[in-house]
């Protein structure tokens, strides 16, 4: 069993290498899968909400995947590569005054808008009042992330341990809009 999983593993890495964009795309697609599945029963739906989830995997597939790669890889050129304390703590600081805001937000506007199919004006007043805490808390955890991921991991695996790291977070954010929705209703 354990050369099956080492074969599955080697497999994964010469995808990564070879198709960096398109296993990214596969990976985050599986993984905000997984995150909205656990998010479902978690949250105490009985019967796995399939619209829901094929929406959570197109948003992962669509958007977080090549996001993330692009963005990655534009910190690299920005910083040249380089990994010292100094230029780590940018990458951090302009990732958390950038992509965290836009994609707590994006997520939340199509969580709203297209998952729950809600009007704009409710999906407005949602953000207005929430946006805040999501935000307030994505500042708390993402930048140990972010440092760990910039400063110790090698740029073509950066976004999987994001995505990793994501699909716990989205699980946080699942829960969230579920509150919300349940204090709305």
């Amino acid at each position: 069993m354990g050369s099956v999983g080492k074969k599955g593993f080697h497999q994964y890495l010469l995808q990564l290498q070879q198709h960096p964009l398109r296993t990214k795309v596969i990976t985050a697609g599986v993984l905000s899968a997984i995150s909205d599945i656990v998010a479902q029963k978690l949250s105490g739906i009985k019967k796995l909400q399939i619209k829901r989830l094929l929406l959570k995997v197109l948003f992962g597939s669509a958007y977080l995947g090549p996001f993330g790669h692009y963005f990655h890889i534009m910190l690299d050129k920005i910083f040249k590569g380089k990994k010292n304390k100094t230029t780590v703590a940018r990458k951090v600081m302009l990732e958390q005054l950038t992509s965290s805001p836009w994609n707590n937000m994006v997520f939340m506007l199509y969580y709203g808008l297209v998952v729950e199919g809600r009007p704009w004006i409710h999906v407005k007043s949602k953000i207005k009042k929430e946006y805040p805490s999501v935000q307030y808390a994505a500042w708390t955890f993402w930048p140990v992330v972010g440092w760990i991921n910039h400063q110790y991991v090698p740029l073509q695996f950066r976004v999987i341990v994001q995505s990793v790291v994501a699909c716990f977070w989205a699980i946080f954010l699942n829960l969230k809009a579920k509150s919300m929705a349940l204090t709305k209703d």
